[in-house]
């Protein structure tokens, strides 16, 4: 959430940069609101002055054994004015603070500007796509022939958008998993922690999440607990309405959890395979940083999602999101694109994010540097470290071979203790 003061001494920036986003009609809003509580405020506080001279002069009469009758009546009119009018003060405060609540984050200087996603822009690049002699195939056909992945199983258990993984396939799942944990806790200065996958609304709130993104969730019914639609938000929460000791910043945590989304608004799009499911792991990467140091952490953080890409020998791309394009509580986001032969395109399969102090405000997540510091808000950076399902559908595309089968990345065989998946032995098999 941006802070009031904030948003009401930098109006006409705050403003430009949202416009940038496409949200610059609800600063009309908060500066109408605005003015119209300055205003009643100013009159409140003259009646109140007025209401403690009437005071002062009824003690007065009183003294002196004079009728205060009728400026006791006077005060009266008076107090009903001042209770009134502050009913519409807080009445205002409301709608600002509802305003405040909807308003996305501000981007940094650094984020291109841009109303959709083709005016991202490419930072960087990272290995080169494999050239196949033979027409590579897409995942969801590779892993129904190797007898891996089952998407009709999974269709009648639950529904669409939903995967069972068999034998190898399930085996890869979990050896990316522990990969992943393996670099980041043991290479990448990373702490791991596993937090619990229900959630309540403050924590949703705290993320922002909630209430601008309600229909994006599943809720458990007549409770205030909500299926997790990522680590982000019950890791950022462990430090929710805490003051940290600014000396132990940054903090870097991992956890490797279930993810849940509804998908609204994605009717159509991704129909086939995994890219796009209802559930899925991830390992997230949550720091909580420094304000004067806040960027060079978002480069570090990328840098240590980019490194999974690397020991698994993936070609991928960097791609800094447009203020279009942008989360709503992002202020600068760079996506990981892995490259994906079987669909010939490249896929997001990291968002690497710096909230600044966007989160902590809503979250109060605080931090104070030595006895006598001035608190101030953290800044929270997060990414994925990475989404598994869409690894394992670059691995299964990236090292299949001309037979069907898939050889393995070095960096995995140990952990799968194999080199190859193959068809042979697998209990389903494709029709």
């Amino acid at each position: 959430m941006l802070d009031l003061g904030f948003v009401r001494n930098n109006l006409a920036m705050v403003k430009e940069k949202l416009a940038q986003r496409g949200m610059a009609n609800r600063l009309n809003e908060f500066a109408e609101v605005d003015q119209k509580r300055r205003r009643l405020l100013t009159e409140v506080e003259i009646l109140k002055n007025r209401r403690n001279r009437a005071s002062e002069a009824i003690a007065r009469l009183r003294r002196e054994g004079g009728d205060a009758a009728e400026p006791i009546r006077d005060m009266k009119v008076v107090s009903d004015q001042i209770k009134e009018m502050d009913e519409q003060v807080r009445a205002l405060d409301a709608e600002l603070n509802e305003i405040l609540v909807n308003l996305p984050n501000v981007p940094h200087a650094s984020v291109p500007v841009g109303s959709t996603a083709e005016e991202n822009q490419e930072v960087r690049r990272w290995g080169e796509p494999r050239q196949f002699s033979f027409t590579p195939r897409p995942h969801w056909e590779l892993g129904e022939a190797l007898g891996i992945l089952d998407l009709s199983r999974a269709a009648k258990i639950t529904g669409a958008r939903f995967a069972v993984y068999w034998d190898l396939g399930a085996r890869l799942e979990r050896a990316l998993a522990n990969f992943m944990l393996d670099v980041h806790t043991r290479e990448n200065g990373y702490r791991e922690v596993l937090p619990p996958s229900i959630i309540n609304s403050a924590s949703l709130f705290g993320t922002g999440q909630l209430p601008k993104f309600a229909e994006d969730l599943f809720r458990l019914e007549n409770t205030d607990f909500w299926l997790s639609p990522t680590a982000e938000v019950p890791v950022t929460n462990l430090f929710r309405d805490e003051t940290l000791d600014g000396d132990l910043l940054p903090i870097s945590l991992a956890a490797y959890t279930p993810c849940f989304r509804s998908e609204a608004g994605s009717y159509g799009k991704d129909t086939r395979g995994l890219i796009r499911q209802h559930q899925f792991q991830k390992v997230e990467l949550v720091k909580f940083s420094h304000p004067a140091t806040s960027y060079e952490e978002h480069e570090s953080l990328t840098r240590a999602a980019e490194s999974i890409l690397q020991k698994l020998n993936l070609p991928y791309r960097v791609i800094s999101l447009c203020t279009g394009d942008l989360g709503f509580s992002a202020a600068k986001t760079y996506d990981l694109e892995v490259w994906l032969p079987g669909q010939n395109v490249y896929r997001e399969i990291s968002s690497c994010s710096n909230f600044e102090s966007f989160q902590a405000r809503r979250a109060n997540i605080r931090f104070r540097s030595g006895a006598k510091g001035k608190s101030e808000f953290v800044h929270t950076l997060n990414g994925s470290g990475l989404a598994i399902g869409r690894t394992w559908i670059a691995v299964i595309e990236n090292y299949q071979q001309e037979d069907g089968s898939v050889l393995l990345p070095e960096a995995l065989r140990e952990y799968m203790g194999a080199e190859k998946i193959t068809s042979d032995g697998a209990l389903v098999k494709r029709a």
